[in-house]
């Protein structure tokens, strides 16, 4: 009796510890925590509907989206270098309400442009103190187009005001802008919404915001400075989607009826980059928070990886014949 009752005995016990479930022993990390998303602002070019960049960047800022680092381009350099210099929304419509188009236009008779653009320079560089563009409080790029080579240049360092210049020298309204032996015309020709110099600053999510004028027919064929402009409008839609699609998120104030040199429409500019903002706002904040989760998810899944590497390791070093005296995380190895 006793040798089927052992034998029984022994196949229960035997079925007890194949059927016990495996103790997951694997490490985990304690729970990472990342850098928030490093958000960057693409400002482009648009003459006076520049001043609708100044409305977009109140309504993110008062709903707790503030970029860190701006790139500009024609409008969109004037406008990021003053906030890229510390002034927030507020304190630039105060500027742009006070401002005075005396101020920012010396005519030229005798060049290659109706402005010279040196007012403009000595304008932006009072507002930002002096500073050159790698002493302002966020990192700032000013593009260009090297008129010599129809390269981009991106400003990054040096004078502040001399870079605007340079961005905003609209051909055959300004002098091309003269920087060491280079000239220099808007950046618009080569970069209407400079999406990739916000990356190459550094930016994890760009917030582009396109305020340039769409082709939408000419008065007259025979017209040789309407089929100019008309033609400016087309290269300038076909390079600004290239990049526009590298952007995240694209915010368009509707300011495409609003002149070039309207000025007088700054108010109502300001609303439109308001509203527009404000329409984006739940875009932004869903791609924001996927791109803040996902960034977590794999910090933690590579922090969970490197300490169960170092659980395997030490392991390895505790002797089989001691099992009993291993580590707990080592015994159901």
């Amino acid at each position: 009796m006793r040798a089927p009752f052992a034998t029984a005995l022994f196949a229960t016990l035997l079925t007890a510890c194949a059927s016990t479930p495996k103790t997951d022993v694997r490490a985990h990390a304690p729970a990472v925590t990342v850098a928030p998303v490093k958000v960057g602002i693409a400002l482009g070019g648009g003459a006076a509907k520049g001043f609708a960049h100044i409305g977009v960047i109140k309504m993110l800022e008062a709903n707790g989206i503030t970029p860190v680092v701006v790139s500009g381009t024609s409008a969109g350099s004037v406008v990021g270098a003053l906030y890229a210099s510390g002034m927030d929304a507020y304190a630039m419509q105060e500027k742009a309400f006070a401002l005075d188009e005396s101020r920012i236009r010396d005519v030229s008779l005798f060049s290659g442009g109706v402005v010279k653009g040196q007012k403009l320079q000595d304008y932006v560089n009072e507002l930002v103190g002096g500073r050159s563009i790698e002493k302002l409080r966020k990192p700032f790029a000013a593009v260009a187009t090297n008129l010599a080579t129809g390269e981009r240049t991106v400003f990054v360092r040096g004078n502040t005001g001399q870079a605007v210049r340079a961005s905003s020298s609209i051909p055959g309204v300004f002098e091309a802008a003269t920087i060491g032996k280079a000239h220099y015309i808007d950046g618009g020709v080569v970069s209407p919404v400079p999406v990739d110099a916000a990356r190459e600053l550094g930016a994890d999510f760009v917030i582009a915001v396109d305020i340039s004028s769409k082709a939408d027919g000419i008065a007259s064929t025979t017209s040789m400075l309407g089929n100019l402009n008309q033609s400016i409008k087309i290269m300038g839609q076909k390079l600004g989607a290239q990049e526009l699609a590298r952007a995240d998120v694209v915010i368009r104030p509707k300011v495409n009826d609003i002149g070039a040199a309207d000025f007088e429409q700054k108010n109502r500019a300001i609303l439109e980059g308001e509203r527009a903002a404000q329409a984006a706002l739940p875009l932004i904040r869903a791609k924001l928070a996927a791109m803040q989760n996902t960034r977590q998810a794999k910090a933690q899944q590579a922090a969970d990886t490197r300490a169960e590497e170092a659980r395997k390791a030490r392991c390895a070093q505790q002797g089989w014949m001691d099992k009993l005296r291993r580590d707990p995380e080592c015994r159901a190895d």
